[in-house]
């Protein structure tokens, strides 16, 4: 599902983040994609810890609520984290 928002970052674009990385993740790349998200460090991705990295990467379009919004169509067990799961799900799906 792509979002409608103009600027919103979608995680499957993630990898464009990624020095020479292929559109089609692999776990490797994956976990180190999810780890630069996953701030502290306590296996998920919050819409705050999102946001940040976003805005650390140039992209200051992703607000908080635009990152809520991101993280929710991806998020399989609505509890408004991404899990590393939910994160690898969210990549393959548009493999």
């Amino acid at each position: 599902m792509t979002l409608a928002f103009p600027y919103a970052a979608n995680l499957t674009d993630v990898s464009r983040y990624q020095e020479g990385a292929d559109p089609v993740a692999d776990i490797e790349e994956a976990r180190r994609a999810f780890e630069r998200f996953d701030v502290d460090g306590d296996g998920y991705i919050t819409a705050a810890e999102f946001s940040s990295v976003m805005a650390q990467l140039g992209d200051f379009h992703v607000t908080e609520p635009v990152a809520e919004a991101v993280i929710a169509a991806k998020d399989t067990n609505k509890d408004k984290l991404l899990s590393f799961d939910e994160f690898w799900t969210s990549l393959n799906k548009n493999a």
